[in-house]
């Protein structure tokens, strides 16, 4: 005999929980259904455990989507103010690493355990460890096949975000759904994920493991002013995880490594200053010792006086610093991206209720779909919003 709920969830992460919890404030029966042992598994490493649970400045410039307007209404209806107001609420201090970026004070397990609270507040059932073997149409509404048997569900929203992270149990089960619905999957690539570099620029990025230093970073129509981290196998920090996001196999990235700095007049005005000092030392004073002195070595300028710069070499050093032509191999891939770039097509999806169109019994949110955040706390922003708006609408 079918086990029958107004609403199944698939995918006890940030929306699908979300989602699970509004609707069972709406007075709906709902289950939530994960393969995984444990909910919110990206939310607990997420943030370096702490979580970005929001940016105070949520908005869809923050977004990347083939259909840009989707986000608006749900990224209305539920702000930042809205989530920040929950957590609170629950007492769960919380801290502003960076303009806007909202983070807990202690430990990401606090905003699971708070939606799991409030599950239990509102009646949904959250059911971990399940295989789904089958999903397809059953008069008005849905029919689950799992390893814990049949399921007659109302209405069924996937929520089982893309397939970043794939050892915290990513999979394209979400994708697969849409195909077999007629949906479309827009092309989907790991994004907000470190660069892996050429041989020689490895072995240069692994001698500096560890050093960072504040640049600004343009590849395609993509500009952030963020840290770059230099790591063992190339270079990464939010300079980086931001240009991943429009970065295509072959680009360059053109990073200033002195942002700030008008190297030009620096350069000219120290070499009439201080004619003896060597170029390694002048830099030393503007990045970490050890990349001033490693990005000497590069340019074959480490015991060069700044007297004996000539003009044109003084040009050649400005555009090194300013404008570093930097190819990328490739990415570290979903291994360790934090987020899909691409997802299912949202044309066919409404961007009030996230019901398929002429298929109102099923329903697609959070990263699943063709909405992607920049880094800093907006995808788990919409992550929120688009559980909410579905589940008051399901």
């Amino acid at each position: 005999m079918a086990q029958t709920y107004d609403v199944v969830v698939i995918g006890a992460g940030a929306a699908g929980l979300m989602c699970a919890l509004t609707a069972g404030y709406e007075g709906r029966r709902v289950l939530v259904l994960d393969h995984a042992n444990k909910a919110g598994k990206k939310i607990l490493m997420s943030g370096g455990g702490r979580c970005n649970f929001t940016n105070l400045a949520t908005g869809p410039e923050h977004f990347f989507s083939a259909n840009p307007h989707f986000c608006i209404s749900a990224l209305k209806r539920y702000t930042p103010g809205h989530f920040v107001e929950l957590v609170e609420r629950h007492g769960i201090e919380h801290v502003e690493k960076a303009p806007g970026q909202l983070f807990c004070a202690d430990s990401a397990k606090q905003v699971v355990s708070m939606l799991l609270t409030e599950c239990e507040w509102a009646g949904a059932e959250v059911r971990l460890k399940t295989r789904i073997t089958c999903l397809d149409r059953y008069g008005e509404g849905m029919r689950l096949e799992t390893s814990n048997g049949v399921i007659d569900a109302g209405a069924v929203v996937i929520a089982t975000g893309g397939l970043s992270i794939p050892t915290m149990g990513a999979t394209g089960f979400g994708y697969d759904i849409a195909r077999q619905f007629g949906l479309g999957v827009t092309e989907t690539r790991a994004a907000l994920v470190p660069f892996t570099l050429t041989s020689q620029w490895r072995e240069r990025a692994a001698s500096l493991a560890g050093v960072s230093c504040p640049v600004t970073v343009e590849v395609g129509e993509g500009r952030y002013r963020e840290p770059m981290l230099f790591t063992h196998r190339g270079v990464s920090g939010p300079a980086m995880l931001q240009a991943s996001s429009h970065w295509q196999p072959g680009m360059a990235l053109s990073i200033d490594l002195l942002p700030d700095i008008d190297v030009a007049g620096a350069l000219a005005n120290m070499r009439h200053e201080a004619p003896k000092r060597h170029v390694s030392t002048w830099l030393g004073e503007w990045l970490p010792r050890r990349l001033a002195q490693a990005w000497c070595e590069w340019q074959g300028v480490t015991e060069q006086p700044l007297g004996a710069l000539s003009n044109r070499e003084v040009a050649r050093l400005e555009g090194e610093l300013k404008r570093w032509q930097l190819k990328p191999a490739g990415t570290e891939g979903w291994r360790t991206a934090e987020v899909t770039l691409g997802g299912v097509e949202t044309q066919a999806i409404s961007s009030k209720t996230f019901a398929v169109e002429g298929l109102p019994a099923l329903r697609f949110i959070g990263e699943a779909l063709d909405v992607t955040g920049q880094l800093g706390g907006f995808n788990f922003q919409w992550a929120w919003a688009s559980g909410v708006a579905c589940g008051q609408a399901v």
